[in-house]
């Protein structure tokens, strides 16, 4: 009698040990939650100083921090204005190249286009009547990266 005794008390204590170990299961739940999302906004807040970073020093995310290897000053403002706007054609971005800068011509746009292209920078993409320009997928990989949209 004394052995089913303590035999109904050791499993009453492993039942209320297995309540006991569900409920801390259920309560910590929130917790792992917590954690992971503090993780992400520690994240973004560190992806935001970067970008802060970057402003303060050079006023703007600049092309030469995405593409260094791009020395040019109008090869530059193409990338940034192919960056604004994808998919202009030569006479499109020599016009805006011009409000920019002040003046541009179509041979000096196509040369820098095509040694842009030549570099896989830029690519071009030919139309029905003209071709037209867009940033490689890479250049846009990089800069996604400096901005902390992506890893």
């Amino acid at each position: 009698m004394a052995g089913t005794d303590e035999s109904k008390r050791i499993e009453d204590l492993i039942e209320r040990i297995a309540q006991l170990e569900d409920a801390v299961r259920q309560v910590s739940v929130p917790y792992a939650e917590l954690v992971s999302q503090l993780a992400n906004f520690q994240e973004t807040v560190g992806k935001y100083f970067r970008l802060m970073d970057l402003y303060q020093k050079f006023g703007m995310v600049s092309v030469e921090t995405i593409v260094p290897e791009v020395k040019d000053p109008i090869s530059k403002d193409l990338l940034r204005l192919l960056l604004d706007r994808p998919g202009l054609n030569i006479s499109q971005l020599t016009e805006e190249l011009k409000a920019r800068r002040g003046s541009s011509s179509r041979r000096i746009v196509r040369e820098k286009l095509s040694e842009l292209v030549g570099q896989k920078l830029v690519i071009e993409e030919a139309g029905r009547q003209e071709k037209t320009y867009r940033l490689s997928e890479e250049v846009v990989r990089k800069w996604s990266q400096v901005l902390g949209l992506s890893k």
